[in-house]
Parts: structure tokens; C-alpha cells; sequence
């Protein structure tokens, strides 16, 4: 079996826009700052919400901006700048994990070239609509209203309850 690739626009957009995120998120994982991790974690997110704009998911980049580059990565760096951090000693270089790590990725790589190769993908049953954004909005608030509502308040308890567990933390007694 044989690739037919066309050099096109959309295709180059994509790879650079994938291979922006691997890059963000292996920069993610190498850091040893936290506050660098966590702009490297905003340069990943922003490419992921490239790649939906490439895959015309304009709803959910819209979304991954405003709720993971915007609201997470502020909420990661404020609670690094709020809690106090001492000298603490970084891990021991590990090369035999290392390298069995990179084996892993390896094999799960050739795996997954191997699995989409042979992979026979079913045609579009359906054309999408126009307008997915206002379909989403009519999801949200007719059918999906009352499970949207309960992840509001599960956020909102979730949020809270960090805040007490930050000041339980704090206080020395």
C-alpha cells in the first residue's frame, strides 16, 4: 500500500501545527522550571487549537483557547506564584528508564503507523452543517442543559474545595 500525499496548504499547516504541539509538550516533560512548563503547556494548547481550525472545529479552538490557554494556564501559573516552593533537588538521571522509555514511544509508534496503514475508514454518512457553533449552542441549551449546568457546579465545588485544601496547607497548627 502506498501514501498519496498532496503538498498542500492544509497539509503543511497541519504537520507544522502537529509537530508544534509534540514540541510543546516534550518541552512540557523536559523542563525542570515549573513556570516554564507551564508556558510550554500554553504553546501546546495553542497548537492544538490550531489543528482544529485546520480540521474546521472552529467551536472547540475557540474553546481550547479561552478555557486552556486563557483560564488553565493562568490558574497553573498564578497557584506556582502563590504557593512557596524550596530548594527541592532534582531527580537523579535514570538512563536505563530513559531508554527503555524511548524504546516504548518507539514501538507504540511503529504500532500506531501500522494500525492507521491498515485501517479502513467509512465514508461520511452525513455532511456536516454549516453553521456547527449554533448547533452546539442548541445541543447545549435544549437537550444537554441540565448535564451542562452539573459540570458547572462540579468545577465550581472542585475549585473550591482546592482553595481549602491551599489555606489548610498554609496554616501551621
Amino acid at each position: 500500500m502506498s501514501f498519496n500525499i498532496e503538498f498542500t496548504g492544509e497539509f503543511v499547516a497541519f504537520f507544522s501545527l502537529a509537530v508544534c504541539a509534540i514540541v510543546g509538550a516534550v518541552m512540557a516533560l523536559n523542563f525542570t522550571k515549573v513556570v516554564h512548563m507551564a508556558l510550554s503547556l500554553a504553546f501546546t494548547f495553542i497548537a492544538l487549537a490550531g489543528l482544529f481550525v485546520v480540521l474546521e472545529a472552529e467551536f472547540v479552538a475557540f474553546v481550547q483557547v479561552l478555557l486552556y490557554v486563557g483560564a488553565i494556564t493562568i490558574l497553573m501559573i498564578f497557584g506556582i506564584m502563590m504557593t512557596k516552593h524550596q530548594g527541592e533537588g532534582q531527580e537523579p538521571s535514570r538512563p536505563l528508564l530513559e531508554t527503555l522509555g524511548a524504546i516504548g514511544c518507539l514501538a507504540l509508534l511503529g504500532i500506531l503507523i501500522f494500525a492507521i496503514r491498515d485501517a479502513n475508514f467509512p465514508a461520511d454518512s452525513a455532511p456536516l452543517p454549516l453553521d456547527t457553533t449554533r448547533e452546539i449552542g442548541k445541543l447545549l441549551f435544549t437537550q444537554m442543559a441540565v448535564p451542562f449546568e452539573l459540570v458547572s457546579v462540579l468545577l465550581t465545588v472542585a475549585f473550591i474545595g482546592a482553595v481549602a485544601l491551599a489555606k489548610r496547607e498554609e496554616d501551621p497548627q
